[in-house]
């Protein structure tokens, strides 16, 4: 981020304003040359009280939330003082502060932006150029790190598919070895059925032939009896 003292020296202009509003500043610009970003906040946005329009107020009002680490606050100054300012070498300090809180939003793709925008008006901003060459390295980084993740999913998903597919298979295996063996037992159930039905009809057969044969041998005594019975010698009477 560029140096606030930086800024106040450039651009002694910008303290040419409202006696309280320049104290209110000088007071921040104090407190932040100490460290204490905190209280000079507080003092920034006092400024800002007395002249809501000031450039100078709020740039620096965005670096002290800056220094805070609140970034998305300090973005939002930055973009509307970019939108607002003209002079190129203070437009240029604003995109430049700008790529940097976006770099520390992990937005890179803004950030690279902001800083190409500073250094097309800044063409030699030599910390332009070497924090231009950071972002871009670092998103390539991420980039490289995004696509083997990628990559790591897409294997890990083509295994979770293999395992399934092969769970599948083996149930399925499974499954037709059940219908297999089912086939199998059907198969020797009624194979023990027609056994059965063909010693049932073997037995019936055999007891019909006992009874005819019986039938046959009571016919038999019946016919010898009545054989007797025609050869006894009448009686004749005399």
């Amino acid at each position: 981020m560029k140096n606030l003292l930086m800024i106040i020296l450039l651009f002694p202009v910008l303290f040419i304003n409202a006696q309280n509003e320049k104290s209110e500043i000088r007071k921040g610009n104090k407190e932040y040359i100490k460290g204490a970003f905190g209280e000079s906040e507080l003092h920034y946005r006092k400024a800002l009280e007395k002249k809501p329009e000031s450039n100078n107020a709020n740039y620096n009002l965005g670096n002290a939330l800056y220094k805070q680490n609140q970034f998305e606050p300090a973005i939002t100054k930055y973009e509307t003082l970019t939108g607002k300012v003209t002079d190129p070498a203070r437009l240029s300090s604003y995109f430049y502060n700008l790529g940097d809180a976006y770099f520390k939003s992990q937005k890179l793709d803004k950030s690279i932006e902001a800083y190409k925008q500073s250094l097309r008006l800044n063409p030699n901003d030599a910390d332009a150029k070497h924090n231009l060459f950071l972002a871009q390295n670092m998103q390539k980084q991420q980039q490289k790190q995004q696509q083997n993740q990628d990559n790591k999913n897409q294997d890990q998903k083509n295994k979770d598919k293999q395992k399934q597919d092969q769970e599948k298979k083996q149930e399925k295996d499974q499954q037709q070895s059940q219908k297999d063996q089912q086939k199998q037992q059907d198969k020797q159930d009624q194979q023990k059925n027609d056994q059965k039905q063909q010693i049932s009809k073997q037995d019936a057969e055999r007891l019909l032939e006992a009874m005819e044969q019986d039938e046959k041998n009571v016919l038999k005594k019946v016919q010898d009896q009545k054989a007797q019975v025609r050869k006894v010698p009448v009686e004749k009477e005399w």
